[in-house]
């Protein structure tokens, strides 16, 4: 006995610098079956560690019951400065574990019995986390007070671990924001984080800068870290971040027009019930997908979505849930539904700055013939929808690299040419049911005689090309000029020439001539 209360502990230890995290837990649980004769202080330090070890491997569960026990030792032994930095690790699993509303009252309780202490590293460690629970709570505000509270005692006693934390908070609430400056503070929190070597800190910057890529449509971003970040969790064994990287890069697939690969960027341990958080972006990617293809069963995926969110009651998981759902209402023609649905998470998207959540609901409602004033801050792509330029929204979602949202900005003009190029996306990323409506409003306005769809080796597309390229491809080999293609897809001249590019590479053509010939042998484009 007295040998694994002495082993144990320091073989957990060990585990867990390895980012054998499992392992440690293994080591925690012995030592504890065998503490009988531990002290209640060394009790409740082997409870936090290994609640803490719960916590990374996404077993929130447990990782509550441990802490929980800790801190009633640490209440009845009087120390409050070990109950509330205990409580503060409590704070940080329920809300990972969606007992949001307990987490940021724990995190509250914390702060306010380490304020009663001599500050130092708990105090620090109290506003970081408070910080990052204003911040998932899209209390954008809370989480800044917080956050320089938390900077300013990190930064003078010269704890690096809460200077990176703070700085993650920071940076990650000014890009959702849309300021630019927040994404030098997010790498500095990386970098800082890999020069102590401070593991759960370089994945959560990770998983922050793919969360930001992912809000904001930033692919640069996405694909500088989406492919690092996953490596180091998955070689560290820190399960929790790993599955918010894998759920992330799947959203990013879809938006980019990938929805193959988005279902296959969703591994099976993400769609497990007890990952509630990760598993609310998981179902709505594959709702949105199943409605977008006209397959069935996208309603349980996103009912279950919608629950999920709500007991969150968090805006990050809310507001996207409350889009996919209007979505898949529009397609299924169903209009009149979308106003009670994303009701809510559009007040709150537009109370909390969100402005591309914001932006992407007030369009939803918009199409549902929802008659309202646009927010005042929306994404720029939403806000050219919103004001009625079709044209240039149209050309910002191609920038970007959002051909689905592209098209269905097209989709709301009323000329014959943007509609039959939203058609023919719509058809090449074989998104079924939005190019039926776009062809009814063709033949509303008097359009016969439409084609089907494109031909099957058309859409086998063995190139890899894009719709957009796939359209450009085709003018190419008509002959027209990139200043022409331009004028003839609503896009700017610049766009034409990236997309010229991306095709001669992809065919691995050295002309023009050379790229019209390697379509017409693909059956990428007709023979002329």
């Amino acid at each position: 006995m007295e040998a694994v209360l002495e082993f144990a502990p320091a073989a957990a230890a060990s585990a867990a610098a390895a980012g054998a995290h499992r392992e440690a837990i293994c080591q925690y649980e012995r030592a504890l079956r065998f503490g009988g004769r531990l002290s209640p202080e060394r009790r409740a330090g082997l409870l936090e560690l290994g609640g803490h070890e719960y916590y990374l491997v996404d077993r929130f569960d447990e990782g509550v019951k441990w802490l929980e026990a800790a801190i009633e030792i640490r209440n009845a032994s009087g120390d409050g400065l070990r109950e509330g930095d205990a409580l503060r690790q409590l704070s940080s699993v329920q809300r990972c574990g969606a007992l949001t509303a307990e987490g940021a009252e724990t995190g509250r309780q914390a702060v306010a019995l380490l304020e009663k202490c001599p500050p130092g590293r708990e105090l620090a460690a109290a506003y970081a986390n408070l910080a990052m629970v204003a911040l998932n709570a899209h209390d954008l505000d809370a989480a800044t007070s917080a956050g320089e509270r938390g900077l300013e005692l990190a930064e003078e006693f010269g704890y690096t671990e809460f200077v990176v934390h703070t700085l993650n908070t920071l940076g990650t609430r000014e890009l959702v924001e849309g300021r630019a400056e927040g994404r030098e503070k997010l790498e500095r929190s990386l970098r800082l984080a890999q020069e102590a070597g401070l593991e759960e800190h370089i994945g959560r910057a990770y998983i922050h800068l793919a969360d930001v890529a992912q809000r904001n449509r930033d692919y640069e971003l996405a694909d500088l870290y989406i492919g690092p970040g996953t490596e180091y969790c998955s070689e560290r064994g820190l399960d929790l971040w790993l599955r918010y990287m894998h759920v992330y890069n799947a959203r990013i697939e879809l938006d980019r027009g990938r929805w193959g690969e988005a279902i296959e960027a969703t591994p099976p341990s993400v769609v497990d019930p007890g990952t509630p958080l990760p598993r609310i972006i998981a179902l709505v990617v594959l709702g949105l997908v199943r409605a977008r293809r006209g397959e069935p069963d996208q309603w349980p995926v996103l009912d279950e979505a919608s629950q999920l969110s709500a007991d969150s009651g968090e805006l990050q998981w809310v507001a996207p849930v409350a889009a996919a759902r209007a979505e898949a209402l529009w397609l299924a023609g169903r209009p009149d539904a979308v106003g009670a649905d994303t009701e809510d998470a559009f007040r709150n998207a537009v109370r909390g700055r969100a402005l591309w959540w914001a932006g992407e609901l007030a369009c939803w409602r918009r199409r549902a013939g929802i008659e309202e004033d646009p927010p005042p801050l929306v994404a720029e792509p939403w806000a050219l929808e919103l004001e009625g330029d079709w044209k240039r929204a149209a050309e910002r979602w191609a920038e970007i690299g959002c051909p689905y949202e592209a098209a269905l900005a097209l989709a709301g003009a009323c000329e014959e040419n943007a509609l039959r190029l939203a058609l023919d996306d719509l058809r090449r990323l074989g998104a079924t049911p939005a190019a039926s409506l776009v062809a009814r409003r063709l033949r509303e306005l008097g359009v016969r005689g439409l084609p089907r769809g494109p031909r099957r080796a058309t859409r086998a597309n063995p190139a890899g090309l894009t719709a957009r390229e796939l359209q450009v491809l085709n003018l190419v080999a008509g002959g027209l000029r990139n200043s022409e293609i331009a004028d003839r897809l609503f896009v700017s001249q610049r766009t034409v020439d990236h997309h010229v590019s991306a095709i001669l590479r992809k065919l691995g053509a050295r002309s023009r001539a050379e790229a019209s010939a390697e379509a017409v042998r693909l059956g990428l484009a007709q023979d002329r």
